[in-house]
């Protein structure tokens, strides 16, 4: 799968439970590649950030609505790979933005000034009070409701098209789901979670979409504050994952009026935030 995956040697140990040895095998396994993306806009440099090679436009996109830079299509001018610091080559490792004459440009102050682990979105941010950062959207005075009969059916379907998580069992997947529906609108997977999330927005961004009201953001592992506030900025009203919020993430959910899933398994789940939204017979007393 291209630059996706890289393939390396291992040895391969099982330990059998009527064998007092183990037995060892040498063979081939696929790894999901973690390469270094610097994002310039204008020729200036934005951030680093650790991802898997692909989607690199709707990254650097989704990027830019996270950070409050750009919130429609017609901000984004284009996009180019171009060779790094020191070198003539091309490594597809830096991504040079334009936006349309007339859009601000990025604060300097708000450059990453350490690069962003694939583990965490906002660590090189300055302050948390850059992190808080005022969206354009207002996710709270969506209408939009949701079955949770659909909800429960997400992670399925999120899970059946990780075509590279299937080959390495090493990423992060993003999903936009239409809330009436179930209907899945696009997939992106990455090893950092808030990769993946950044290049479905950016697919939104690219194709006109947002805000994304009516819309339903499902990810494959925890719900942090990051992905919350990915997700208020790109007007994403539902944000389920199959796993634990932090306090940190509740907190802005209630705060933003986005709601919240978390525990998303089988026939079952927990809402932390604005449950109105998930439609069932009866809400049963604590």
């Amino acid at each position: 799968m291209g630059r996706i995956t890289t393939r390396t040697k291992i040895v391969r140990i099982t330990v059998g439970n009527d064998e007092p040895d183990a037995s060892t095998v040498r063979r081939m396994d696929t790894l999901a590649a973690e390469e270094p993306l610097e994002i310039r806009v204008g020729g200036a440099p934005l951030t680093v950030t650790m991802r898997t090679p692909g989607d690199d436009v709707e990254l650097a996109a989704g990027f830019l609505v996270s950070e409050g830079v750009i919130t429609r299509a017609g901000q984004f001018a284009s996009a180019m790979h171009c060779s790094g610091p020191g070198t003539e080559a091309n490594t597809y490792n830096v991504l040079d933005v334009r936006l349309v004459p007339g859009t601000p440009l990025p604060d300097p102050a708000r450059a990453r000034h350490s690069y962003t682990t694939s583990a965490c979105g906002v660590c090189g941010a300055a302050s948390i009070d850059q992190v808080r950062t005022a969206s354009s959207f207002d996710v709270a005075t969506d209408s939009v409701a949701v079955d949770a009969a659909v909800l429960a059916e997400l992670p399925d379907a999120l899970r059946t098209r990780q075509a590279v998580f299937e080959k390495t069992g090493g990423l992060h997947a993003a999903a936009l789901c239409d809330a009436s529906t179930g209907e899945v609108l696009v997939v992106r997977e990455d090893v950092g979670r808030h990769n993946a999330v950044d290049k479905v927005v950016g697919w939104a961004l690219l194709n006109d979409r947002l805000p994304l009201r009516g819309a339903v953001l499902q990810v494959s592992g925890r719900a942090s504050f990051e992905l919350v506030q990915k997700a208020v900025m790109a007007g994403i009203p539902i944000l389920s994952a199959v796993s634990a919020p932090s306090s940190l993430a509740v907190e802005m959910a209630e705060t933003s009026g986005l709601t919240l899933v978390g525990f998303l398994r089988g026939d079952s789940m927990n809402v932390y935030a604005r449950p109105d939204r998930v439609r069932t017979r009866a809400l049963l007393p604590a």
